[in-house]
């Protein structure tokens, strides 16, 4: 049994992570907005008191969309919540698994894919520039003060429970709204960007692997090594919930700067950890579809 504390543990993966963690036998604390991880003394306050022999941060902003929109904000949370977290886990002697994203690689060229850690990274947006920041300041610790730091890059991830203003669960509300409405259309946003998909459930399953088999000062991707574009992902989704809806462009649902694609290699994950991804992309769609039905949410209205 290990003592684990999960920084973000009310949020889309957070509850996922901290279920897979106690199903596994682990002792698990965690908190969320209660605790400001822009507060480091409120941070080291917390962890003291849980005493984790690992530590899952997982708190942060976010949204790739919403970050332009306050990038001060983003930086904060982002950068200086991690800074935070670190220095208290130095206090408590805990290993932290520091949770980054593969958006810190940017724009890349089809040659590049699959995408290795070592690839150049070149954040494109305030939130992967934010994390990109987080990961140096990681890093340096495990360098310079011999921390037991552990960088992960997930790849999208979806599945139950997910907010709508993420791109499945947007897709997938605005078409049960229609359903309900009988509405023939629904706006989205850019179709054209691929991107690598993988199960929130597979996703914690590989953070835990990292906390036992994971080196300090290491970074590891979370991927499913395949692309899906999302033209594909809306049209499997209108299949699902109401064939026959058109999908209609809206510029409002854009973001300034979009990468057209990521797709990433997890054999140094699998190398090291012997993970694979277990949960079929179909399923996957379809817990979201069935955890918004259960939720009653169908907006139109939610952003991508």
């Amino acid at each position: 049994m290990t003592r684990a504390l999960v920084t973000g543990s009310d949020g889309f993966v957070g509850r996922h992570l901290t279920r897979h963690l106690a199903d596994s036998g682990d002792d698990v604390a965690g908190f969320d907005r209660e605790c400001d991880v822009t507060d480091r003394d409120a941070v080291t306050r917390r962890v003291l008191a849980a005493a984790p022999e690992v530590i899952y941060h997982l708190a942060a902003f976010t949204h790739v969309g919403a970050s332009w929109n306050d990038p001060d904000a983003t930086w904060r949370v982002n950068v200086a919540g991690a800074a935070n977290v670190l220095s208290a886990a130095r206090d408590a002697g805990a290993l932290v698994i520091v949770v980054s994203s593969a958006d810190v690689y940017g724009v890349v060229s089809e040659e590049d894919l699959p995408l290795r850690e070592d690839h150049p990274v070149s954040p494109v947006s305030p939130y992967a520039r934010s994390k990109r920041e987080a990961e140096l300041v990681a890093l340096d610790a495990a360098r310079t003060l011999g921390q037991r730091v552990v960088v992960v890059r997930p790849f999208n991830h979806v599945g139950p429970g997910q907010a709508t203003s993420f791109v499945v669960p947007a897709l997938a509300s605005r078409l049960l709204a229609a359903t309900a409405s009988g509405a023939e259309e629904i706006a989205v946003g850019d179709l054209s960007a691929r991107r690598d998909f993988s199960d929130v459930r597979d996703v914690v399953r590989a953070y835990r692997l990292l906390a036992e088999h994971g080196r300090r000062g290491e970074i590891y991707n979370v991927a499913s090594g395949r692309d899906v574009v999302l033209a594909e992902v809306a049209a499997t989704l209108v299949d699902l919930i109401k064939p026959g809806t058109r999908l209609v462009p809206d510029p409002a649902l854009q973001r300034p700067i979009e990468v057209p694609v990521l797709r990433g290699s997890a054999s140094k994950l699998h190398e090291a950890t012997g993970w694979e991804p277990r949960i079929n992309w179909t399923t996957s769609l379809r817990d979201v579809v069935s955890d918004l039905i259960a939720r009653g949410l169908g907006s139109s209205k939610s952003p991508e």
